[in-house]
């Protein structure tokens, strides 16, 4: 079937300045100028209520033929909920995380789908799901004394949109010609999480050919990747009839406090990953008044591992002493985009991304921890030495980024963004890479078969480490990066 077999490659999805048209002669791919900073401008709106809500999507369709919304509603939780006020942790009220986390999965066509049915079940899934998720059909709010956030449960509900698009499956096989091309398969989408913003908008589109978008948005603060890819499985387990409510293991655990500050011993530490760089070179700027391309270049098995190979051969490390696919692949990234902005050479450069500590932690956190758990590993370099040095300098780089998150760098973390500092990571010289290949999206099955392409709604923060379908590759499954 179309979609249950993904091949161990990977996309890598990234946004370019449509003005850089340079290859860069030193990769086997182009990789252009990825703009993947921070604090970008957000192109976002609020609704308060649902009216609001109903009146904008009805202008929005008008807009564009990509889609047409035929339904809008909140879902709130099938079951009675607790009526309470959770506190959200230091993490999770970090600034940079104040933005809705935007999934888009395309299922294939297929023989006699009743679109009415389907839609139905996936509602009232969404409504079983937050049961036992009640906290993402809340509200987000500042604490009275603005030391961080919280969640006001009161079986608010998430949102529910079905619309329709004269679009197929197959044009979502390459990257979208402009960063909002496909924007309206997630129609609502807020300026301001922290006003009344569901934290949870599903949104399932029937394309022309009979198969079917999902676009699904969660507010970051309430969860991180793998806890919104955690729900996303669930919910479509419900949806799919696998399994019955009270039967979902490991249950959703909130504890918010086992990443607050109260749980952490402070210590000094010089963390780089909040440490600003001179910008040598208008950095900024250059990215402000140009359109961004998005691009997608497909990483297959064998590829990865040449790259794995080049990077172990130009290393310092021993010949026994592999890099990881993340690794080689992170670096090889990192160098190519350094080289293609053509940046002064003492300008300091830094690759961010995402380290999973809920192993790394003591204790660890407990399975179904839903919250933020995770911190930014920081590799920095100049310009000069990124460029001009090979592979296995970058990969180094990366890998000691990754060894450097322990204990008592979270504590470090949880220090500096908590408080009246709240520090958070500057963009001058930023490259960020999120990896969405190992969050287990390619299995979300609503009982429409696997999708055939996973992916962001929009492409215009980070350069993504995505999964790829390969209906002939053999030995399916994810990239292991």
């Amino acid at each position: 079937m179309p979609g249950e077999s993904w091949h161990k490659s990977f996309t890598v999805r990234y946004t370019c300045l449509s003005f850089q048209k340079k290859k860069n002669t030193h990769s086997s791919f182009s990789l252009n100028s990825p703009l993947s900073l921070i604090n970008t401008q957000f192109h976002f709106f609020f609704i308060s209520n649902f009216t609001s809500l109903h009146l904008h999507l009805h202008h929005h369709k008008t807009m564009a033929s990509l889609a047409r919304v035929k339904e809008a509603v909140v879902v709130a939780p099938s079951e009675p909920t607790p009526s309470c006020v959770l506190s959200l942790s230091a993490v999770d009220s970090q600034l940079f995380l104040r933005f809705t986390i935007e999934y888009l999965l395309v299922y294939p066509t297929r023989q006699n789908t009743n679109q009415a049915l389907t839609a139905t079940r996936v509602k009232a899934a969404l409504a079983k799901a937050l049961v036992q998720y009640y906290p993402l059909a809340g509200r987000v709010r500042p604490k009275p004394d603005g030391s961080s956030l919280e969640v006001v449960c009161r079986a608010q509900g998430a949102v529910f949109i079905e619309a329709v698009s004269d679009r197929a499956v197959s044009e979502f096989q390459h990257a979208p010609r402009y960063v909002t091309q496909w924007r309206k398969l997630l129609s609502l989408h807020v300026a301001d999480v922290l006003k009344g913003a569901p934290p949870v908008v599903v949104q399932l589109t029937w394309l022309k050919d009979g198969g079917a978008a999902l676009g699904v948005g969660f507010n970051h603060c309430v969860c991180d990747g793998i806890g919104s890819a955690e729900f996303l499985n669930y919910f479509a387990e419900l949806a799919a009839g696998k399994h019955g409510l009270g039967e979902f293991r490991p249950k959703p655990v909130w504890d918010r406090h086992l990443m607050d500050r109260k749980n952490v011993i402070p210590r000094q530490q010089n963390l780089p990953v909040f440490n600003k760089v001179p910008d040598l070179c208008g950095f900024m700027n250059r990215f402000t008044n140009e359109r961004l391309c998005p691009t997608s270049v497909v990483c297959n098995k064998t590829y990865v591992t040449e790259l794995k190979n080049l990077a172990r051969s130009t290393s310092r490390l021993s010949s026994e002493s592999g890099f990881t696919s993340f690794e080689a692949l992170s670096g090889h990234v990192w160098r190519s985009w350094a080289r293609a902005l053509n940046l002064p050479s003492n300008q300091i450069l830094k690759l961010l991304f995402s380290v999973n500590v809920r192993q790394r932690v003591k204790p660890s956190l407990p399975g179904g921890y839903y919250g933020n758990a995770f911190v930014l590993g920081c590799a920095q370099s100049s310009v000069k030495d990124l460029t001009e040095k090979r592979l296995g300098y970058a990969a180094e780089l990366v890998r000691r980024a990754k060894e450097r998150v322990g204990e008592e760098y979270v504590r470090g973390v949880v220090q500096s963004v908590s408080g009246e500092t709240k520090a958070s990571p500057d963009s001058v010289g930023v490259l960020i890479v999120s990896q969405w290949s190992r969050l287990g999206l390619e299995r979300v099955d609503f009982g429409m078969g696997r999708p055939v392409h996973v992916g962001p709604i929009c492409s215009d923060r980070y350069c993504l480490f995505l999964p790829v379908n390969d209906d002939g590759g053999e030995n399916g499954g994810q990239g292991n990066l």
